[in-house]
């Protein structure tokens, strides 16, 4: 094998590792919303079902803020994508040094944190609010003007530059053409401008309102009361979620998957219209046609999911859902109360085993009592008797028990005296 060879299988092998990396989570993430377990899990998996998509559409507070972001939005859209489009032509029109400094200032936004960006519209806003309305909550205090206007601020920048991208590609000679032909300046932007910023129109608005969705640190200060799809998903991971975000996860794929298809055929037609009036010799108002070294296979990926999804319907006929659900719980049972058993035999086990360790301290210390008490004053002469009886045998059993009378209460201290004058006597 060519050294070029193994580098087109290295470039193959790392792009592969690459989308692994990038596409793994959002498709391990689909398959979980598939799942009748309780929470997003591929491991252990129980049955195929479609019921947390139903949850999604039944849980209020996830659709009010999905409804909540929609409006926002399209709130960001109708005002950053207009403010970026004002700032590009400006730019543009400006001297280099000054053009420098403009560029600055309106792209600073994106460098100033998200959390900066939420507080300072919140603080700014509602001194609007008490200074023009003289109320606390009032119109500009709302959650959904101040989120509106804080997500702006840096989404306008965003949209500034791909309007710059394609501005640097306009041709001023069309300006000055239609101007020398007596087109006023509003003419010119609308027949002329315009449709060329179409294309870059459209980008700045999906942008934008993408950007608008999956914001969080800017919306969390400014949404005050409302919530967003980004503040309640937030909520939810932190006491606890369910399949069914999954579920929405796999509806945001799948409306991405359609638009990336429609925007392919929109290019693929827009291409091949170029081409025709190309070779008729006529000026197109799109880009020239080239071939692209990566093109989508629009046809393949249709087919593929059209495929996946007849496969799908095919293997779930006849499939109950709930007689799966009761035999993995019965599955389940079965296998808690193997679990139960063992843990009880294992602590059945460590109780015999310390038991046996009691029975031989008891066994030692019942031993031990047969010496206890011996030197009682009370216990000794029983004891010499005692011990007498063993070594003689019952024959001798009351001489010795006399024997020990004599010794018994010896120690008592009233008994000093008698034991002091006796001693004489038998001297």
């Amino acid at each position: 094998m060519t050294s070029a060879g193994v580098m087109r299988i290295a470039v193959g092998l790392y792009i592969l590792l690459f989308f692994a990396y990038l596409f793994g989570p959002l498709v391990v993430m689909s398959v979980t919303a598939f799942n009748s377990s309780e929470f997003p899990s591929i491991s252990p998996w129980n049955c195929v079902t479609g019921e947390w998509f139903d949850v999604l559409v039944k849980d209020k507070h996830l659709m009010g803020g999905l409804r909540s972001s929609l409006f926002v939005g399209i709130g960001v859209v109708l005002l950053a994508v207009p403010i970026g489009l004002a700032a590009s032509l400006l730019i543009t029109q400006l001297q280099k040094r000054a053009r420098s400094i403009a560029y600055t200032v309106t792209i600073s936004p994106i460098l100033v944190p998200g959390v900066v960006l939420g507080i300072s519209t919140l603080v700014f806003w509602e001194r609007i609010d008490r200074a023009v309305l003289g109320v606390e909550d009032g119109f500009f205090y709302g959650g959904y003007f101040m989120t509106i206007v804080g997500q702006s601020t840096f989404i306008a920048a965003y949209a500034m530059l791909v309007f710059l991208a394609r501005l640097q590609r306009f041709d001023p000679g069309l300006e000055e053409a239609a101007l020398d032909l007596g087109a006023t300046q509003v003419q010119v932007f609308r027949k002329i401008l315009l449709p060329f910023l179409k294309p870059a129109i459209a980008s700045a608005a999906v942008l934008a309102f993408l950007a608008s969705f999956e914001n969080y640190n800017t919306t969390v200060f400014t949404i005050v009361s409302e919530s967003t799809l980004t503040t309640v998903l937030a909520s939810k991971v932190r006491y606890g979620i369910n399949p069914s975000i999954s579920a929405l996860a796999v509806i945001i794929i799948l409306l991405t998957l359609l638009g990336a298809v429609v925007h392919e055929y929109l290019k693929r037609k827009e291409e091949k219209t170029a081409s025709a009036l190309a070779a008729e010799g006529l000026p197109s108002s799109g880009s020239a046609s080239r071939s692209r070294p990566m093109r989508i296979p629009v046809g393949a990926l249709t087919a593929l999911v059209v495929l996946s999804l007849l496969t799908g319907l095919w293997l779930a006929r006849g499939y109950d859902v709930e007689q799966c659900k009761v035999r993995v719980s019965e599955e389940n049972r079965i296998h808690f109360e193997a679990l139960k058993q063992q843990r009880l035999a294992e602590a059945k086990a460590k109780r015999e085993a310390s038991g046996e360790s009691a029975s031989v301290a008891v066994e030692a210390n019942q031993a031990g009592r047969q010496y206890q008490g011996i030197f009682a004053p009370t216990n000794l002469g029983q004891q010499v008797g005692a011990d007498t009886e063993t070594e003689t045998g019952a024959e001798g059993t009351e001489e010795a028990n006399q024997q020990g009378r004599q010794y018994q209460s010896i120690f008592d201290p009233g008994n000093l005296g008698k034991q002091v004058e006796s001693a004489p006597e038998h001297d």
